[in-house]
């Protein structure tokens, strides 16, 4: 059998392949997965499931495959922080030359610990930046705040001038673009919460410019996340550069355009869209509406880098049949990995360990938590796998651990990291005393 991956190359060595292992002269071997070159059943075995692993040489040669894609178009890629903050991980990209994108105070405090010389290329998103976030990301002399109304507006000029620090800012416009992605993670609709409509920002721009610790530098926008058409990016943009335009002509000094992420994955049929030529495209459409306007773009890509190089390891626990309905029950669940509950969201799912011909049936994945909506898959076709036997969810590198909680007072996963022949702990498994030591 020959090595198989699970998912299309971008320009980066393959992270999760299946091996075949010997089992002796003229005996059928049994197909067996890797993360790189360390075996996934070894890991479970000496970290135990659930268990999130990641795969360092697929999330370099995802972010430099996205950078390559902007060619020499000026442009800074900020990773998108809430995708995936382990501290591991902004230090992996941090070393590439990252930046980030943090909508938090506690994600502006992870980069810090993780590379505090990246600070400086941070930009701060986020409806909801209290007084305290501002004055944290002021002292740390962020790159870019992208601020979301008058409101925040007049709450930074008011921490900048007591701080006496002029404050870089690019004002968030809503573009008003459809995008076909999920309800909850659109954004660039007007009945959104997230910037501020593009017909009333110039007035904000005008309002900014009498503010003498803002420095007025960029225009932001992000129509939402998962999406794989780029058609509405090149939309926006072209809203965009004809706003910059008409700023310039106003005396505003604009730098740079923040054109934000978004640009998705596919969880089921990833030829389709994870392909070089099609985040070429995503690019095109990004960069030629601004070709002319000589700004710096700035990026803010999160899932399209991580998403596909974690998966999530996870034991049968238990085979049921309900009339005829079958149930694999397993021991990672909704607080591991929230995604299919909330999002009605595809993961692909295989056995760690194939064997050649398996028969297959239908199961519905379930995991222990009381709550029918505890499911990583309904009616899904799977190898008819037994108890004990361990199961690979794919493509949760995103959104993954970092919408992990401990619902049912279960305690959150361990996270590993691979490089080649080498498996790193990166977040320990928690126990029952970390649940309880911060209740009084």
């Amino acid at each position: 059998m020959t090595e198989t991956t699970q998912l299309p190359s971008l320009g980066r060595p393959p992270g999760f392949v299946y091996r075949e292992t010997k089992r002796g002269k003229n005996r059928p071997g049994l197909a067996s997965l890797y993360c790189e070159n360390v075996s996934l059943a070894d890991l479970a075995r000496r970290f135990s499931t659930p268990l999130y692993v990641y795969s360092a040489g697929m999330i370099r040669g995802r972010y430099q495959a996205f950078d390559a894609a902007f060619g020499d178009y000026p442009h800074r890629i900020c990773y998108s922080v809430k995708a995936n903050s382990n501290l591991s991980i902004l230090r992996l990209l941090a070393r590439e030359g990252c930046g980030f994108d943090v909508v938090s105070g506690g994600e502006l405090e992870r980069v810090r610990n993780a590379d505090r010389k990246s600070v400086k290329k941070i930009v701060f998103s986020g409806v909801g930046k209290t007084r305290e976030e501002l004055t944290a990301a002021l002292k740390a002399q962020i790159l870019l705040f992208n601020v979301e109304s008058e409101s925040e507006l007049h709450a930074l000029a008011e921490c900048a001038a007591r701080l006496r620090i002029k404050a870089p800012v690019a004002l968030r416009v809503n573009p008003d673009v459809a995008a076909e992605t999920h309800p909850y993670i659109a954004t660039g609709l007007h009945q959104h919460k997230f910037g501020v409509p593009i017909r009333h920002v110039r007035a904000l721009y005008e309002t900014a410019a009498l503010m003498p610790w803002l420095r007025v530098c960029g225009v932001s926008v992000h129509i939402g996340s998962q999406i794989t058409d780029a058609a509405p990016f090149g939309e926006a943009m072209a809203r965009v550069a004809e706003l910059v335009q008409d700023l310039r002509r106003r005396g505003h000094a604009i730098e740079f355009v923040d054109a934000g992420g978004g640009w998705g994955i596919s969880y089921d049929k990833p030829d389709q869209i994870e392909s070089a030529e099609n985040v070429a495209a995503y690019a095109r459409s990004v960069i030629e509406p601004l070709r002319s306007s000589k700004v710096t773009l700035l990026l803010e890509p999160g899932r399209a880098i991580l998403g596909p190089a974690g998966i999530l390891l996870t034991s049968v626990v238990y085979r049921k049949a309900n009339d005829g309905k079958r149930f694999l029950v397993v021991d990672a669940a909704m607080n591991d990995l929230i995604r299919p509950t909330l999002y009605r969201a595809y993961h692909e799912i295989a056995p760690v360990q194939l064997a050649p011909s398996a028969k297959t049936s239908t199961f519905d994945v379930v995991g222990p938590i009381c709550e029918t909506g505890d499911f990583l898959a309904r009616d899904r076709e799977l190898p008819d796998v037994g108890e004990g036997d361990l199961l690979a969810v794919f493509d949760v590198g995103a959104y993954g651990m970092v919408l992990s909680s401990n619902y049912n007072s279960r305690p959150r996963a361990a996270e590993v990291l691979v490089h080649g022949k080498t498996a790193k702990l990166i977040r320990r498994r928690e126990k029952f005393s970390d649940l309880l030591r911060m209740e009084l």
